[in-house]
């Protein structure tokens, strides 16, 4: 099933789809030699938005939710990255550690159980430790199919961590650490912590990952002879705003209307009739849903309603990225989708869609009142039909999901690479 597109399924997106099945083994090769020279993240999730006339990604999650997504047909493939992951990393690996965040809502209870099903699966033991220094003692978490998982508190001794009777050779976080790294994750030189610590929203910036996303499309799209903004959000300046004063709004206006000006000419370019809009978000990656601002005119940013958008949620100051506007016209059942596709290591294991039905194109959809629609691979997603006709399969369309999101999650492995703290020089 491919959702319905409002622009039909023609024109660029097709183009990019023929030109992405037409040069596969180049494709493939290319990411293969990357990856010989860079580590891929542990597991990525990336948004994507499909305009009709660009596909883009619009975020990269490092420590990814919405694993119960994915379909059973879909767990196979999960499980094998997973295996590929840690003979990688602990070939010797018998006992994993999950720290999940703080949250007890029922879609993210059941996203941990069925991590912890991959990971049980790949051939671990796997038990969950808490960051809550209050915890004493075992908690039960009740899931949404009435079973339970056990919630322990941690046990640090001296450069490693683990729990009470458990020696973990592998550390796995997901948890964004929006707050910074707690004292008891730091300093474990002798297990492997993954997601690294500088990979949390307390250090990372969305900024910066899309200055790495750039450079990866750039040299993608020379490999196909094709215009790199055809798959990449065109990025502006950020800027900390305060609230009352409006101190650094006049910086956001100013990189606000100079990336619009960019985004007129390229839609004049490609002679495409929306009009183009750019949208500000958190460069820090907190206030998921709150706080997004769709904006159209740079001269809005005066307006007091927009100032009490942007702080929603109670933040006093925010660092703002200005960053252009990607509509999706994707529909499921007349309500606005949008893709998600996950990844283990550097494999692709599947994917949902975020449906809000009281959103437009143009808004932010991972707000409250959204749903979620496993992608339904009927035939396998690797395995794309290179005769068939653009837009008429569903495994070219989501080969074509996959190819940009292996994209956002080789940006994410160059992002953390070059904001490594510990990162050895040769210079």
């Amino acid at each position: 099933m491919v959702p319905h597109l409002i622009t039909a399924l023609t024109g660029p997106i097709n183009e990019l789809e023929a030109r992405l099945l037409d040069s596969m083994p180049a494709i493939e090769r290319w990411f293969r030699l990357e990856w010989m020279e860079h580590t891929p993240p542990f597991y990525t999730s990336v948004d994507l938005r499909n305009a009709g006339f660009k596909l883009a990604p619009v975020d990269t999650e490092l420590f990814p939710h919405g694993f119960d997504h994915l379909t059973e047909e879909m767990l196979p493939l999960a499980v094998q990255a997973a295996m590929a992951a840690i003979e990688k990393i602990c070939p010797e690996a018998k006992n994993l550690l999950l720290i999940p965040a703080a949250c007890s809502s029922s879609f993210y209870l059941a996203h941990l159980q069925r991590l912890v099903q991959i990971f049980t699966l790949a051939g671990l033991n796997v038990r969950l430790g808490s960051l809550d220094p209050t915890l004493a003692a075992p908690r039960k978490l009740l899931l949404p199919d009435g079973t339970e998982l056990a919630l322990e508190p941690l046990v640090r001794r001296r450069r490693r961590l683990g729990l009470l009777n458990f020696d973990p050779c592998t550390v796995l976080l997901n948890d964004t650490l929006a707050g910074g790294a707690p004292p008891v994750l730091r300093g474990l030189y002798e297990q492997y912590l993954l997601p690294p610590l500088h990979a949390g929203w307390g250090v990372r910036r969305k900024s910066r990952h899309f200055q790495s996303y750039e450079e990866v499309a750039k040299k993608f799209a020379k490999l196909l002879g094709m215009d790199p903004w055809l798959i990449t959000p065109m990025t502006g300046g950020h800027a900390r705003v305060e609230a009352g004063d409006g101190h650094g709004f006049e910086a956001l206006r100013a990189s606000a209307d100079a990336l619009l000006g960019k985004l007129r000419r390229k839609h004049k370019e490609y002679g495409i009739a929306d009009k183009p809009y750019v949208v500000l978000k958190a460069d820090d990656g907190s206030g998921v849903g709150e706080g997004v601002v769709t904006l159209r005119d740079a001269a809005d940013l005066a307006a007091p309603a927009l100032h009490a958008q942007l702080f929603a949620g109670g933040a006093g100051a925010r660092e703002m990225l200005v960053q252009e506007g990607v509509p999706t016209h994707e529909r499921i059942n007349d309500a606005v989708a949008e893709p998600v596709v996950c990844m283990i290591d550097r494999y692709v294991v599947g994917g949902y869609y975020r449906v809000h039905a009281g959103r437009r194109p143009d808004e932010n959809l991972a707000a409250p009142g959204s749903a979620f629609v496993p992608l339904a691979f009927a035939e396998s997603h690797h395995l794309p039909r290179r005769g068939a006709k653009p837009g008429a399969s569903a495994p070219n369309r989501f080969y074509m999901y996959g190819v940009i999101a292996r994209l956002a999650m080789l940006a994410a492995a160059y992002e953390l690479e070059a904001t490594d703290p510990d990162a050895e020089s040769y210079e």
